[in-house]
This record gives structure tokens, sequence and C-alpha cells, in this order.
């Protein structure tokens, strides 16, 4: 092979150095970049820190996580039996205005659980035993195949 260096006219053309091997860019498996997908989605987390952890760009682990969300990059399973945590927010009650002398005598209005099986939306009192609710919810569902 024919190389021509640019470089002084004596022979000397400075110092060359080869490199084997790897080209230097990184093959990350599928489960490597969801799992840097999912790190990233943490709330909280900024995605250039954990762009810079993994030794790669943002816009790398952006296009993980789009590819993530439409289904073209799958959490390999262990990854999926790890317990996962939503985020718990407790919000102030907000306060009662005073009742209206209509309703004072009336009977106060219960507080109930309300919970949607199959686009049908339950509610419950909040003292129901668990075998009926579980008989409700199994009764909705085939109801609704």
């Amino acid at each position: 092979m024919d190389v021509s260096l640019d470089g002084s006219t004596d022979g000397y053309a400075g110092r060359m150095e080869v490199f084997e091997g790897r080209s230097g860019r990184r093959f990350r498996s599928e489960a490597e970049r969801a799992r840097i997908a999912v790190e990233s989605m943490v709330p909280g987390t900024k995605v250039a820190d954990v762009a810079r952890r993994h030794a790669v760009t943002r816009w790398q682990v952006y296009d993980w996580r789009k590819k993530l969300m439409a289904g073209a990059l799958a959490l390999p399973a262990e990854t999926a039996a790890e317990p996962m945590f939503a985020a718990l927010v407790v919000e102030p009650k907000p306060a009662r205005p005073e009742p209206s002398p209509k309703r004072r005598g009336g009977a106060a209005k219960s507080s109930r659980i309300e919970m949607v099986v199959d686009g049908v939306t339950l509610r419950v009192p909040p003292d129901i035993g668990e075998a009926h609710l579980t008989r409700m919810i199994r009764a909705i569902r085939a109801a609704t195949q």
C-alpha cells in the first residue's frame, strides 16, 4: 500500500502510533441500553449525569428511552423482576367549607374507595371484606370479557 505523509523532506515524518484491536466505539447490548434508559427515567435524575456515568452521549440515552417506550428496546427479565417503587405523593387535605344549614341535619357522606376494573368504575366502602371485593372484581372481569 502506498502512503504519503506530509512533513520534513529529510526522511523523518514524526511519530506515528498504530493501534490494533477495537476502534474505540463500544458496542452495548440491548439489555445494557435498556438498563441505562430506565436509570435515566428515575424521577429527579438528569440524563446528562447518567450519560456521563456510562460514557455515552445524552442523545444516545434519549434515543434509547424513545425506543424503550416504543417497545423497540426490551428490558431483560432480571431487570423486570426487581421490585420497582412508585413515588408516594401525600397532598394536604383541602379545608372543607362549613356545611350549610340545610345539610346539618342530613346524613354525613361516607368515604368510599373507588377503583376502575376493566373500564368499570367500582365504588366500595372502606370496610369491605377482602373475599367480597375479590368476588366483585372477578365478576366484573368475567362480564367484560
